[in-house]
This record gives structure tokens, sequence and C-alpha cells, in this order.
């Protein structure tokens, strides 16, 4: 099954199901970005919409993508304080925004599923504006050494999803490669568990 498909088929119980890796990259991304402001947000691998209502918080104009119809159909049947535009892209292609239009580009969880790193911040590079910031939540590579992987259940059966492993020095050199400057870099652990890996790595990149 494609990642694409995977993805459609668990957006039904996505918001649902025990995911403490969903759930602490939504705390993360609160935690880093609370009391920013962005007049221009492209968000990138919207989901279910998670983290789609705080950004609308945050930034004056939402625009919300994902490759996953049914994904986007669970976004847009949420409240918002402010109404995100959804569009159903896939990033691996042309990404549905001017050169130099945005002011944060928004990446949770995705990563793992993209091959090309170095071609992922070159678009993101492209899209922000001289100032704007990437910001980055993904599955901590640690973790990834040990096997873990998106996961869901259909039917009773575990489904695992396409992975590729990127490591820490991929991120950083796929910055500096693409003109980012890194501002932040963090790891971040299930609350009271600092004995085992940690679940998710953070990143964020500025346009100078």
């Amino acid at each position: 099954m494609s990642v694409q498909q995977a993805y459609n088929t668990w957006a039904a119980t996505y918001n649902t199901d025990t995911n403490a890796t969903r759930d602490l990259d939504g705390q993360i991304t609160r935690t880093l970005l609370a009391g920013q402001h962005y007049h221009s947000i492209l968000e990138l691998g919207v989901g279910t919409g998670k983290n789609t209502s705080f950004f609308a918080q945050i930034g004056d104009r939402v625009v919300s993508v994902d490759f996953s119809s049914e994904m986007i159909k669970q976004a847009s049947a949420k409240s918002y304080g402010k109404t995100p535009l959804f569009i159903l892209a896939d990033l691996t292609n042309d990404w549905p925004c001017a050169e130099s239009s945005v002011n944060l580009v928004t990446c949770n969880l995705i990563l793992e599923h993209i091959a090309d790193l170095d071609g992922f911040f070159v678009k993101a590079h492209a899209a922000l504006a001289m100032g704007g910031q990437f910001f980055i939540s993904e599955l901590h590579p640690f973790k990834q050494y040990q096997g873990k992987k998106a996961v869901y259940q259909h039917q009773g059966e575990k489904h695992e999803i396409l992975a590729f492993v990127h490591h820490v020095s991929d991120f950083v050199k796929a910055g500096e490669g693409a003109g980012f400057t890194l501002r932040h870099l963090g790891e971040w652990w299930d609350e009271a568990d600092r004995q085992t890996p940690p679940r998710l790595i953070s990143f964020l990149f500025e346009k100078r």
C-alpha cells in the first residue's frame, strides 16, 4: 500500500487512536511557536488538522496542504477561528504557493515519508520570504534506528507505513545547503521517561 493510501485509510481513526508521537508533536509545536505571529503560514502535512487551529491563532493567513484527501476531509470538518485554505497536493511535486510569499513553513511528522530531503529544503527556502522560518517536528532518528515508524491499526491488523531514515546531520546539512541558518535544535522525550532515546526532534531554520 502506498503512503497516500495508508493515510487515507488511517484518517477515520487517526484522532481517536492512542498515539504518543502525535500528542507530543502537538505539545512541541505550541511550546516553540507560542507568542509568535506570522502574516502567512504554509502548513505542510495538515493531516486531520491537529495543529491547524493553533496556526490559525498565530497566523493571519494559513494554507494547509496534504496529499491525503481523507485526512483533509477530517481537517476541513473542524471549526477554526479563521478558515484556513485546504489544498490537496503532493509535496514531492510543485508546492501551491508563490516564491518568497510565506513567513512560516511548518512540517510535522511527514519528512520520514520524503526520500529527497535536500530537494524539500530547497522548496521550503524558495517559498519563504526573507527572514521567514522553517519549523520541523519529526520522529527522532534514534527511534528509527530501533525500527520505529508510523503505524496504524485497520480491521484488527497493524500496518507500517513506508519511511526513510534521515540522520540528524542530514537535516542540518540540508538546511545549510538550501541557504538556511539553524536557530533551534531540540530533542523531546515522553513525559517522565528520559532513560530511552528521545521520541521527537525539532528544528527551526531561518532564511537570511
